[in-house]
């Protein structure tokens, strides 16, 4: 049973500790007792060293042994070597502490039997005693706050002062300090927080416990897996509930995923489609680059709610004014020209043969004239259709840095932030740590960060929670029962799979099962139009691949013969296999052809993709993946996801699909999913033709679940 997350209260001895105890306290320069300590010089809380071999460390007196504390800590730091740990944490059961860190390595990162039982020894210990265990091979974790940097590694000395912070999340300890000295430039962080071998508190818990924190305004999250996936996503939704921006940066996104797949749709999700789509609902910004994390977190840390999904963007260098036209258009980004009142407004500060739109390229004269500039950028603020100012900072000297606390006044007064694009490669120079420090205004190292980060902005600002429509839920699940039931092999024939879906309401061709010629040619009689033959068998998997299907049959005896024909070629390829009998049925006209369908991924759930169909499956991989189920309208935004989506609408003389039916029927596949998780492994609607007034399912395989 999937564990929740722990929250803030649940991991308070570790996020605030207002005692700590270190095990293992030296005085011996380097080590990591000593490094420790040091650490700790400006911790706000009571701090007491744990070694028989000293009186006093660091100013500090020393204690024999934990049950000589005048009190029991909150957090104890076991600094000591792996083969010490076991009793060490018996210790710390036996005084009542309440959380433990672990530095020591050689448990299951070390990938040894012995290593691997370590470490379920000390976390199946501490869950029975209650204690949270932080490691082991656990780096440390800081807090800005109260001055706890916890940690035998060098680390950014200062204390959160008020003002917006990043609380941040990072599976690997090294990465994690390595980006806190983001601070040295002027990014503050409330805590830094890394998890080791995640032996029970992992990264999940620490987003949870940080998204109702009040200290951090946004948290940052790297890393690389985490053994229950939906657990992550319980944490992230907590984020979402509680207001508090999530910025993901995932590693180890290889597509390993669905190599032993049956069906086309589960083959075309890989690992990174699922991570991705897991963010999605979580409500998590998720990034592709590991630089991208702190920039973009930062930015959310100091972003007030969009009030505009529109761009203005004013620089005094026209190619910088290029630049962001070109990556506005790349990422979507809507740059709409200025009312015509700004328009005007601008017109009397810029020169004559300055043209008063957007991108504003207000030339190096008015970038030298303070007050003309910050009249323009007050101008640009104040029109409604803009929700940011990008801003081309191209020089790092002080005639700039002097600018700074006027544009941030401008920022503040019209509620809307600046995105200072850092042109210039001297990256650390004058006006960078003001401008960093400011909470107005967020600074981005190039002009396609910039916008990205503003497209998720207002992402975000837009999203809202699916509602998936239940209703016909309970009569579908009654009516397909039966047929899960009645199964006995790996699959459903095509006649099986389409039954349940129309069950849920998703069209499907007429059709009738015959076993002889004979039939076939009646059946060809009754339908009198257009026909497409196919063998009806669950262990026929991909029926066109062997001859298994005919199209664009007329008339009795082209039904006799093309009935005769399947049924040799199917003997022919799988001379074992159960045939139930040729589905004739009527040929659906030519029209989009759309793949869609759902797999139980391991970890993740039922998850739904949809894509291109036809030839184009492979070939493109034209997909877009959700956890299921979906609402219509989170089923739409896939489809209009999809690189090919302008064929949707029509292309080159095609006729338009109807979207809306399209939507529906995708949505209704994505309740089938949720229904039967422990009965369905993965289902396949391959193609589903869209035309203008309906969408049909003209084939359907469904995989069922291995007991």
């Amino acid at each position: 049973m999937t564990r929740a997350p722990y929250t803030r209260d649940d991991l308070l001895p570790l996020l605030n500790p207002q005692s700590i105890a270190v095990i293992g306290a030296s005085a011996r320069p380097g080590s990591f007792g000593g490094r420790t300590i040091e650490n700790l010089a400006g911790y706000d809380g009571a701090l007491y060293p744990v070694n028989e071999k000293y009186d006093e460390i660091a100013g500090h007196r020393c204690y024999p042994s934990l049950d000589a504390l005048p009190q029991v800590p909150d957090m104890a730091v076991l600094t000591t070597p792996a083969a010490s740990i076991e009793a060490l944490l018996e210790d710390c059961i036996a005084a009542g502490v309440p959380a433990v860190m672990i530095y020591a390595s050689g448990f299951s990162e070390v990938a040894t039997d012995e290593g691997r039982a370590a470490q379920d020894r000390i976390a199946r210990r501490a869950a029975e005693a209650g204690v949270r265990i932080l490691g082991p091979n656990c780096v440390g974790l800081l807090n800005y706050t109260s001055g706890a940097r916890v940690t035998f590694a060098g680390t950014p000395e200062g204390r959160l002062s008020d003002g917006p912070a990043i609380g941040l999340v990072c599976q690997s300890g090294a990465l994690g300090f390595a980006l806190a000295q983001a601070m040295e430039r002027g990014v503050a962080f409330s805590h830094v927080v890394s998890c080791g071998n995640s032996s029970d508190v992992d990264v999940a818990d620490w987003v949870s416990a940080l998204a109702t924190d009040p200290s951090c305004t946004a948290i940052a999250c790297a890393f690389e897996g985490i053994s229950d996936p939906l657990r992550f996503l319980a944490a992230a939704q907590t984020a979402w509930d509680a207001g508090k921006p999530l910025i993901v940066y995932k590693m180890a996104v290889g597509e390993e995923g669905a190599a032993a797949a049956m069906s086309h749709t589960a083959s075309l999700a890989g690992s990174s489609d699922l991570w991705e789509a897991l963010f999605d609902r979580g409500g998590a910004v998720s990034v592709q680059d590991f630089d991208a994390l702190l920039e973009t977190a930062w930015f959310f840390a100091k972003a007030p709610a969009a009030k505009g999904d529109g761009v203005a963007m004013l620089s005094g260098s026209g190619g910088a004014a290029i630049m962001s036209a070109d990556f506005a258009e790349i990422t979507g980004v809507p740059m709409p020209q200025p009312q015509p009142a700004v328009v005007d407004r601008l017109k009397e500060l810029i020169p004559p043969f300055v043209p008063a739109r957007n991108p504003c390229d207000v030339t190096a004269g008015v970038i030298n004239d303070m007050d003309t500039l910050l009249a323009c950028a007050d101008a640009l603020l104040g029109d409604p259709h803009y929700g940011a100012l990008i801003y081309g900072y191209s020089y790092a000297y002080d005639t700039a840095t002097v600018r700074q606390p006027h544009l941030s006044k401008l920022a503040a007064k019209h509620g809307k932030p600046i995105v200072y694009v850092w042109l210039t490669q001297l990256m650390e120079g004058p006006g960078r740590r003001e401008a960093e420090q400011d909470p107005n205004v967020a600074v981005v190292s190039s002009m396609r960060r910039g916008f990205e980060i503003i497209r998720a902005w207002t992402a975000r600002a837009a999203r809202t929670h699916p509602t998936p429509d239940t209703a016909l839920t309970p009569m579908a699940r009654a009516e397909v029962e039966p047929i899960l039931q009645n199964a006995t092999g790996r699959a459903l024939g095509e006649m099986a799979s389409k039954a349940i879906l129309s069950a849920y309401g998703i069209p499907v061709p007429a059709e009738r099962r015959v076993t002889s010629a004979a039939d076939a040619a009646e059946a060809a009689q009754e339908f009198n139009c257009a026909l497409v033959m196919k063998v009806d068998s669950p262990d026929i998997l991909h029926k066109s691949d062997i001859g298994g299907v005919e199209l664009n049959i007329h008339g009795p005896e082209e039904a006799r013969a093309a009935y005769d024909r399947i049924m040799i070629a199917c003997h022919k390829a799988h001379p074992d296999a159960q045939i139930d009998g040729i589905l004739v049925q009527e040929m659906v006209p030519q029209g989009l052809e759309l793949i869609a369908g759902f797999r139980n991924a391991e970890g993740f759930g039922p998850v739904l993709t949809v894509g291109l169909g036809g030839i184009l499956t492979e070939v493109l991989a034209d997909t877009a993946t959700a956890l299921a189920p979906v609402d219509s309208a989170t089923a739409r935004s896939m489809l209009r996801s999809l690189r090919g989506a302008r064929l949707l609408d029509g292309y080159r003389g095609a006729p338009a699909v109807d979207i809306d039916r399209v939507a529906q029927a995708i949505a209704a596949l994505s309740r089938l999913a949720v229904d039967f998780p422990d009965r369905i492994a993965e289902f396949d609607v391959n193609p589903l033709i869209c035309l203008p007034d309906r969408c049909v399912a003209v084939d359907g395989l469904a995989v069922l679940r291995q007991t």
